[in-house]
Order: C-alpha cells, then sequence, then structure tokens
C-alpha cells in the first residue's frame, strides 16, 4: 500500500502532500509540499540519483520555509492537529534555535545539518519495503469533540504488526450449502430408508393376517374345497370325530295325506348347520325285521321305531324327533313374521272354486309366504313330479323359519311353547328352543345349508354317491337293509301317461318293495303282473293286491334282468292317491 498516491488523490497535479506521520488512531498524517517546489517523479529522481534515493529527504531542504498546515485525509480533508514536532514513534529531537522544531521524520531520524538530506540510501530502501509491505490495520477515526490524549506514544515496529487473513464469506457460503446438500441428501435416504421399512412391516402384517384367517377357515371347515363336507381323512379334525346335535322332523300333511322327512344337523365343531332332505323311498328295517321304507315306517311304527331305523341305515345319533303338523307349521310361519322363498313353481289356491283364479304363491325370488302360503308351497307336488321336488320345497320353508327365528334360546322357546303343541317325550319345549336359536344363528350368517340324501331306485343307499352327506355331513356309515330282505319289482310303464312310473314307486316303496325302473313300452289296455320261481307267487300277488290290479292280471312267465317280479301297467292301472 502506498499512501502518498492515496493523500494525492483528491488534488493530484495542482497541490502536492507529503506523508509526516501518523495519529494515535494509526491514520496517516499529511502536509502539503511548498508550491514553488518543483513536482518530481520519484522513479525519475530514483533514476538519477540512484536506488537510495529518498523521495522524503527534502523535508531537510524546507527548514527556513514555513509549512502549509498538513491535512489528514483519513478524516475527510480537515486540518490535522498541530502537535508541533510530534514524533510519532518517539525518537526524534530538536535542533536548531529555541523554541523551533526540527522537520518531523516519519521515521524517527533526526535531520543531520541544515539541507536536509542525508545519504542514508540502505536504511532508506529497507524503511520503503517495510512501508509497502507492511498492513495497518483498520481503526476508527478519531473524534474531533475531543482534544488527542497526553498520554506517551509507543513506539511501533513493522514486526508488532501481523497479518490477519479475513474470513472469505463465500467459502462459508460453499459449506453451507455442502452441509444443506449433505443433509437434505441424508434426510431423503433416511425416508427411503423408513418407506421400506413400513413397507416391509405392512407386508409381513398382511401375511400374518392372511394366514391367520386361512388357518381359521380350515379349522373351521369354511375354506371352500376344504369344507367338512369335502374334507378326506387325516383333516386335523376327521369327520367322524366332530361334535353334532341332529334332530328329525317329520311333516305330516293333514289334508293331503303323507309325510316329508328332514334332518336338522347343528354341527359345533366347524360351526355349521345343514337341512338334510330324506326321501322317503329310504329302505328301513321294521321292527319285526322285515323291509320297509321310510313313509309307511313313520306311518306304522311312529316316532321310535322310525328313529332307531335311521340311525340304523344312516350310522346317526338322533336326539329327538319333532312332529311337525301343517297346522302347526302355518302357526309357526304367522309366528315368527312370514318368511322369504325363491319359489320354483305357481301354487294354486286350494280354496279356489274356479279355474283360472290367481295362484296362492307366484313363482319368483324373494316371494313372501304367510302361514298358510308356507304349508301350500311345502306340501305342494305338481302333477307328474317326483316326491323329491316337494321334498325340497319342505326344505326351502324350513330354511326360511330358521332364518326369522329367534337367535336367543329363551325367546325360541317362548315360540315352540305359543304353538302348544305335543312334543316328543324325549325333545323338550326348553330343548328344542335352544337348538332352533343355534341354529338360526348359524342360518342368519349363511351357514346352514340344505343337501338332499342321494337314495337308489331301489331305496338303497350307495357308499359313492351317498359318502358326501351321510359321512361328511352325518358323521356315519351307510347301511342298507340287504337286498334280499326285500322283494325287487321292475315296473314298465305301458299306460301312456308318464305320471303314473312314479306314483306306481311311490306305492311299491311304501308297501315294503324295492323299485326297479323298467321304462316305458306301448301303450296296452290291461296289466300284467309275472313272477318267474313258484316261490315268488304269492310275493306277486301281494303286488298286485299293492298296486290296485286285479288277481287275474298274475301270471308266470319271465321277469326282467334281477327283479323277483316284473309289472307292465295297462290302461286299467289306478293309481292310488299315495
Amino acid at each position: 500500500m502506498n499512501d502518498r498516491y492515496d493523500a494525492g488523490a483528491a488534488g493530484y497535479g495542482a497541490d502536492q502532500y507529503e506523508l509526516v506521520g501518523y495519529d494515535e488512531y494509526g491514520q496517516p498524517v499529511y502536509r502539503q509540499v511548498q508550491t514553488q517546489q518543483q513536482t518530481y517523479d520519484p522513479y525519475t529522481q530514483q533514476h538519477q540519483q540512484g536506488y537510495g534515493y529518498d523521495p522524503y529527504a527534502q523535508q531537510g531542504q524546507q527548514q527556513g520555509q514555513q509549512s502549509p498546515p498538513a491535512y489528514d485525509y483519513g478524516t475527510g480533508g480537515q486540518p490535522a492537529p498541530d502537535y508541533g514536532s510530534y514524533d510519532p514513534y518517539g525518537t526524534a529531537t530538536h535542533q536548531g534555535g529555541a523554541g523551533q522544531g526540527a522537520p518531523h521524520d516519519p521515521y524517527g531520524q533526526t535531520a543531520a545539518g541544515t539541507t536536509g538530506r542525508q545519504p542514508r540510501v540502505a536504511e532508506q530502501t529497507a524503511q520503503q519495503t517495510a512501508q509497502q509491505t507492511a498492513h495497518i490495520p483498520q481503526q476508527a477515526g478519531p473524534d474531533h469533540d475531543r482534544e488527542a490524549p497526553a498520554e506517551p506514544q509507543r513506539d511501533y515496529h513493522t514486526e508488532q504488526f501481523a497479518f490477519v487473513e479475513e474470513p472469505d464469506a463465500n467459502s462459508e457460503d460453499v459449506i453451507d450449502w455442502l452441509k444443506f446438500t449433505e443433509n437434505r441428501t441424508e434426510r431423503r435416504e433416511e425416508a427411503r430408508r423408513r418407506a421400506r421399512g413400513r413397507i416391509v412391516a405392512l407386508v409381513v402384517v398382511l401375511a400374518l393376517v392372511a394366514a391367520g384367517g386361512v388357518g381359521y377357515l380350515w379349522y373351521a371347515g369354511k375354506l371352500p374345497g376344504l369344507s367338512s363336507e369335502d374334507s378326506k381323512a387325516g383333516t386335523a379334525t376327521a369327520a367322524g370325530a366332530q361334535k353334532r346335535d341332529v334332530i328329525v322332523v317329520h311333516l305330516h300333511d293333514t289334508k293331503g295325506g303323507g309325510t316329508s322327512t328332514a334332518l336338522l344337523v347343528d354341527n359345533t365343531t366347524t360351526e355349521r348347520g345343514t337341512t338334510v332332505l330324506v326321501p322317503n323311498s329310504l329302505a328301513l328295517t321294521s321292527d319285526d325285521g322285515t323291509t320297509t321304507t321310510l313313509a309307511k315306517s313313520v306311518e306304522d311304527d311312529g316316532s321310535d321305531g322310525t328313529r332307531d331305523a335311521l340311525d340304523t341305515v344312516l350310522g346317526t345319533d338322533i336326539e329327538g324327533t319333532w312332529r311337525l303338523d301343517t297346522p302347526y307349521l302355518q302357526n309357526l310361519v304367522d309366528l315368527v313374521g312370514n318368511i322369504d322363498v325363491d319359489t320354483d313353481a305357481e301354487v294354486p289356491d286350494p280354496a279356489a272354486k274356479k279355474k283360472g283364479e290367481a295362484p296362492l304363491v307366484n313363482k319368483g325370488r324373494d316371494q313372501t309366504l304367510s302361514g298358510k302360503m308356507a304349508v301350500a308351497y311345502a306340501t305342494y307336488r305338481a302333477p307328474g313330479e317326483a316326491q323329491n321336488a316337494q321334498l325340497e320345497r319342505f326344505g326351502q320353508v324350513m330354511q326360511g323359519i330358521l332364518r326369522k327365528m329367534s337367535s336367543d334360546p329363551q325367546a325360541a322357546t317362548t315360540t315352540i311353547q305359543t304353538l302348544a303343541q305335543i312334543l316328543d317325550p324325549s325333545l323338550t319345549d326348553k330343548d328344542l328352543g335352544t337348538f332352533l336359536a343355534g341354529l338360526s344363528d348359524l342360518a342368519k350368517g349363511g351357514d346352514v345349508k340344505t343337501d338332499l340324501l342321494p337314495v337308489q331306485n331301489d331305496g338303497t343307499l350307495s357308499a359313492q354317491a351317498s359318502a358326501r352327506v351321510v359321512k361328511n355331513v352325518l358323521g356315519g356309515t351307510a347301511k342298507s337293509p340287504d337286498k334280499d330282505a326285500a322283494v325287487s319289482v321292475s315296473v314298465q310303464n305301458a299306460t301312456g301317461v308318464r305320471d303314473n312310473t312314479e306314483k306306481a314307486r311311490v306305492v311299491l316303496l311304501n308297501g315294503g318293495f324295492t323299485f326297479l325302473e323298467g321304462g316305458t313300452g306301448t301303450a296296452r289296455t290291461t296289466s300284467q303282473v309275472v313272477y318267474t320261481d313258484a316261490a315268488d307267487k304269492a310275493n306277486a300277488a301281494e303286488v298286485a293286491k299293492t298296486l290296485g290290479l286285479s288277481a287275474g292280471s298274475v301270471t308266470k312267465g319271465k321277469t326282467s334282468g334281477s327283479a323277483d317280479v316284473s309289472v307292465v301297467l295297462g290302461q286299467d292301472y289306478r293309481p292310488s292317491s299315495g
């Protein structure tokens, strides 16, 4: 830094100023050089006088001339305070006459002689070098409102100053930006790690929930394809080891005659219910050991005999019998507040006097049935329909009753007691009400279904066909009576009326015979009953009597297939209402 040029910046070319020292605050003090002094070029004079030339050596030539006041450009160009021959470094000596101060030497050296020039080439060169390289710290300017302190001034030397490297604001900004970028990157990575952790945790939770749900459905037998009905041996809970409560229901049609039978099953292990429809043609063994049918057993053997016969054939343990006559069925439906059924046929009104009147029950989905309508639908059998069609309608009505029955055991018991029906001694009002309440709870959750027990034409159960219901639903083993115990009858329909085959089948099964389908033949006027062995003559006569045919229709001949007796129904056949 060269303060000479800083000082002359304000009036360069007009007046020249020279540095005379520093004030107490470290600010440079200048004074004006006499006007008659020629302007010099320090670099030219240095060339003329050599490198030891001191640009400030002219001070010694100005001793006898009055110098103008010095200006302190560090204070805005105001005249600097006159401190006399003030030596800021404390090394100046007063020479000359009394009261006159020697010219101020900013480097603390007294001018020798009157000329003020000293050939101090080496020393001045060193001082110039130190002056150019030394750094004077910036300080606050002097306070013009107070005088300069009178205390002695310290002698400063260049070695007392140190270079201070000022911090670069840009470097701080760069560091802050790098920190911000690094922190933001770390936050993003941390957010990604947390997101991945949450996703993994969610997947694990969902997998555990799914596994638990599948495990529960598998344990409860509700898993599609692996339910208790479709399960095989070797599952966690074998079908035979499951706990079931079974009650048999016999619907008696007090007006049209005939019965319909169903088994109500409550599987407490799988928490599922089933209504098993049992065809009337099911072959049973009566109390005397003879073969009979379910329909005939209900009429002849009563509740106890039929229950025991069903246990023998199905391998079940039926806990009680519920005889439900049609008037009580009507009252029960009215008590539960009507039922909703998907009807599959129009049921005419039995009280209709003319044909073409509106049916009592319409065909369609979600048909609301009152007690009277429910009875008519449960017992309806269209002309030419098999008995199983009517049996399935009865099952629909029972399903609707279970959905509307109260799930509270006490309320369900009150409903049963209101019917005022006489129950089987083995089944009390409380037992029946509690049982129906449990099934009602399952039915409302959609866990009660209806199954039809598959019975062959001869009334027996096929091990393969009946295994799904007998083994899985009932937990029993099919055990039909020996075929030899019943007389097998083959029936061929030659009446020209297709429905007569089914009517003959029902009558024969109710009579204790085994029915075999013989197909349809060419229409003929009279009926014929044929036997082969003489031992079967009596049986043939009994078959003719059961079908309502004359004794003259019995003849010896060749029977069809393995049947003991063959029957050809002619136009003289008059089917009974059975």
